[in-house]
């Protein structure tokens, strides 16, 4: 892996200025970073750094970097440090918690290391990895000394696994995480271990997970287990956890992370509308230019289809024994849809169709039964009204015909839809079971309760105006100054008035 001069980190990166911010509503500040690291990293260090109002990121790094350097050169632990966490910056392999660049460490300081940073030909560059971790806690440590709890981790796992060629949904996937993740904590251990003479705290003792046999990274099992060897004859540690993945989605950002920690990438497409890298790092593993894949992909070939469901999950509860600190655990994936307890009408089924006139209005009710008579479905024709009122009628129907089918009892919708109030309404002609109606819905229902429920005993249909509350709605009616209502009659509840 290509390094930089150790004294010199920041030296020969090409720098540039960004108008960064944020978030939309913060104002902007001006941020130099290296040019390659782009707009969204400019952006996440102006909301690591949020109280700047002119930041160079030399000169941010200085700020923290400095006072670790001054502690470790006093507790004769390490000259070069400053050097060595410029250059680990500088060459976007890992950066502190937010808390460590605000030099203002919390109880649990974190450090993320972006992952994918160390594969190189398709191998893993472990050696700079164990470095890179035992010089991640030892830089915690010095920078909280009271911390008892460390959350080092790593980010965009879905772009390494993209990169080895690996189906995030797999069992090789998931190995591959454990035992990346078992390395790292072996030898976080190591290098706390190394601190605890300096700690006043009992120490912790050493906890070996179990690493998978295979990997899709060769070498990876046997330097995990080696590690995992050295760790248990390190002793104990000064800190209570040393693995976690915080809440840190700014230093992700910074270190150019596409997706936090472990998680699935959901879309091939960025915020701008551009590929991502780990999809463009898809397409040139199969061998696709742009072109041809936007080609497969109008063809109806599904180039990157999304995570199986529960893949998050999984990875989640296969790394959650070895790490001290977990982001929320995803949720269950969906349930198959449970089969629909719709009951079917029979094909050649039984009813009546009645034609009357509500207030000079024609209107045909037909019911649908089924085999033992019950009322399955039923259909309203208007004639004389507006395609609109015709088109909420014909939807309303349906409505009522789906309820009923999935076991809605018609008493229900008697109860809700008689002596409802609105035009056209009036004297019933065509049917000597129902003289009156205050609305067509009432006629419908009031019909339906006699010929399905031997509802004979509602109370009439009274006449008035459409334009005036009825006698069951007065309870619900606006009062003018001093007026007070009369008592409402109970034999019916007057749900609905639609004023036109």
């Amino acid at each position: 892996m290509a390094q930089i001069k150790a004294e010199k980190p920041w030296h020969g990166i090409k720098q540039a200025a960004f108008a960064a911010a944020a978030d939309p509503d913060s104002p902007q500040v001006s941020v130099k970073l290296p040019a390659s690291w782009g707009q969204a990293a400019a952006d996440a260090l102006a909301a690591i750094l949020p109280e700047a109002r002119r930041i160079d990121i030399a000169e941010a790094a200085r700020g923290w970097i400095a006072p670790v350097a001054a502690r470790a050169i006093a507790a004769g632990l390490s000259e070069t440090i400053g050097d060595e966490l410029h250059a680990l910056l500088a060459m976007r392999r890992g950066a502190p918690s937010a808390d460590i660049w605000r030099n203002r460490p919390s109880t649990a300081p974190g450090f993320t290391f972006n992952i994918a940073a160390y594969l190189a030909e398709g191998a893993l560059d472990l050696g700079t990895l164990a470095a890179d971790t035992r010089l991640a806690v030892t830089a915690l440590t010095l920078a909280a000394p009271g911390a008892h709890r460390l959350a080092i981790g790593f980010t965009d796992l879905n772009l390494l696994l993209t990169r080895l060629g690996l189906d995030y949904g797999s069992q090789a996937a998931r190995d591959t995480a454990v035992a990346l993740t078992a390395f790292i904590g072996a030898h976080a251990h190591i290098a706390s271990a190394a601190l605890r003479p300096q700690s006043p705290t009992l120490g912790y003792a050493f906890m070996a997970p179990t690493l998978p046999e295979h990997t899709a990274v060769p070498g990876l099992p046997a330097a995990a287990q080696a590690a995992l060897e050295d760790a248990a004859k390190a002793g104990t540690t000064r800190h209570e956890a040393l693995l976690g993945f915080a809440a840190e989605p700014a230093v992700e950002a910074l270190l150019g992370a596409e997706v936090c920690n472990f998680a699935p990438a959901l879309s091939p497409v960025n915020e701008e509308g551009q590929l991502t890298l780990w999809a463009q790092e898809s397409l040139a593993a199969r061998g696709l230019n742009p072109a041809t894949a936007l080609a497969r992909q109008l063809s109806g070939e599904t180039l990157f289809p999304a995570p199986r469901a529960g893949a998050h999950l999984a990875m989640h509860d296969a790394l959650a024994p070895l790490v001290a600190s977990m982001p929320a655990r995803p949720a269950q994936p969906m349930q198959a849809r449970q089969p629909s307890t719709r009951q079917p009408l029979p094909s050649r089924r039984s009813g009546y169709t009645q034609k009357v006139s509500v207030g000079g209005h024609k209107l045909f009710l037909s019911t649908g039964e089924y085999e033992n008579g019950r009322i399955g479905e039923i259909f309203v024709a208007l004639h004389k009204e507006g395609s609109a009122f015709r088109g909420l009628m014909d939807a309303f129907a349906i409505a009522v015909s789906i309820g009923l089918q999935h076991g809605v009892g018609l008493e229900d919708y008697v109860e809700a839809f008689t002596f409802t109030r609105f035009g056209p309404a009036g004297v019933v002609e065509g049917d000597p079971a129902v003289t009156a109606a205050t609305s067509m819905l009432d006629y419908v229902f009031r019909n339906l309760a006699v010929n399905y429920l031997g509802r004979t005993n509602l109370a009439p249909a009274t006449l008035e105006s459409a334009d005036t509350v009825g006698e069951g709605a007065a309870e619900r009616a606006p009062l003018l100054p001093l007026d007070l209502p009369d008592p409402a009659p109970r034999e019916r509840r007057k749900a609905l008035k639609l004023v036109s």
